[in-house]
């Protein structure tokens, strides 16, 4: 019984890691940034941190064109990281919110041209 017990406490914890926040409903107007680059390079962009929140990418991206390949805090900032895989056009859009709210209080876009 015990080890019943220990196997549905591990997969409630291993489904809980597997769960995504709601999609960003509002999402506010922010700055745009344009960046162009070719097949097989990286591209990172920097978004400052705020105490309590977190950036999330609020528009699916299509991973023909970019996929992302890490994430790190650096500094005053997160960097995130993406390898350019397919010739085309991508936004990425982020939006920064208090944990999964579906209420974006900024934006930071990122317009991607692959060549």
């Amino acid at each position: 019984m015990r080890i019943l017990g220990v196997l549905v406490a591990a997969l409630a914890v291993a489904g809980a890691a597997g769960a995504t926040a709601p999609p960003v409903k509002y999402i506010p107007v922010g700055p745009v940034s344009t960046i162009a680059t070719q097949r097989g390079q990286l591209v990172s962009v920097a978004l400052p941190h705020a105490a309590g929140k977190s950036w999330r990418i609020a528009r699916p991206v299509s991973a023909k064109v970019l996929r992302e390949v890490g994430e790190a805090d650096v500094g005053a900032n997160v960097v995130v990281v993406f390898k350019a895989v397919g010739k085309g056009r991508v936004t990425v859009v982020f939006a920064r919110t208090r944990g999964g709210a579906p209420r974006a209080d900024a934006s930071r876009s990122f317009r991607v041209t692959v060549s």
